[in-house]
């Protein structure tokens, strides 16, 4: 029986996970990336705990938005239930990282929002990577990753998520998400290169402040508006 999952996007996904371990983002299975097909209405995902290196396309477990499994015989990644949230509840997402990359953790564990102090944060995050709140002891309990998909929802209340595609989970980490898998995958290598920079920044000058919203409106809409300008046609 033929894939319902497209061939090309099950290999954009299988690469999307190698991308985060070839930028360091990695530490063991501490990872894993997803896409999703409005076509067919299926998500490929990492299965869980499988290590990078012996990790395959056919490996990748295919389920629908409700978390059934429609292709592989391994179980998908512990972190499923979370990516499923994101595509329900976020139009638009074709990819939904996640890491324990150390800078970005770093906030997350310190529950600490990262600013946009700089033009660099702003060509990818349109100002300031939001923090979740703490989950509570009884989300934790039950449907934990469901309720870390819920807080994370929740975070994005008032916030545009294709606009700032990324979140610092509380004492947990980071997930990323984009249009494509990779795109997911690489806002996750800039969410960690900004959180380093704001390291160093916040280590130079403890009272920084974020770049104003006129410099950050520019260098996100000449990459990201409908009149960008930056690259190539």
């Amino acid at each position: 029986m033929a894939s319902r999952f497209p061939a090309s996007l099950r290999q954009e996904v299988y690469l999307a996970n190698l991308r985060l371990v070839e930028a360091g983002l990695v530490i063991g299975t501490w990872g894993n990336a997803s896409g999703y097909d409005a076509d067919s209405g299926l998500v490929a995902i990492k299965p869980s705990g499988i290590p990078y290196g012996d990790l395959r396309p056919e490996h990748l477990v295919v389920v629908d938005l409700d978390g059934t499994v429609a292709e592989g015989e391994l179980r998908p990644s512990s972190d499923l239930a979370t990516h499923l949230e994101l595509y329900r509840r976020f139009p638009g997402l074709g990819g939904v990282a996640h890491t324990h990359s150390t800078a970005a953790t770093a906030f997350a564990q310190a529950r600490r929002p990262l600013p946009c102090l700089g033009t660099t944060h702003a060509d990818h995050f349109r100002g300031t990577v939001p923090v979740t709140r703490e989950l509570h002891p009884e989300e934790t309990a039950s449907d934990y990753e469901l309720n870390t998909g819920r807080v994370i929802v929740a975070t994005f209340a008032h916030l545009e998520p294709l606009q700032i595609p990324a979140v610092l989970v509380a004492q947990h980490g980071p997930f990323t998400w984009g249009h494509s898998p990779l795109a997911a995958s690489e806002n996750s290598v800039v969410l960690e290169a900004v959180a380093q920079m704001a390291l160093h920044t916040y280590a130079l000058a403890a009272d920084a402040k974020p770049a104003p919203d006129h410099l950050v409106d520019r260098h996100f809409l000449r990459k990201h508006g409908p009149g960008a300008y930056y690259g190539q046609r």
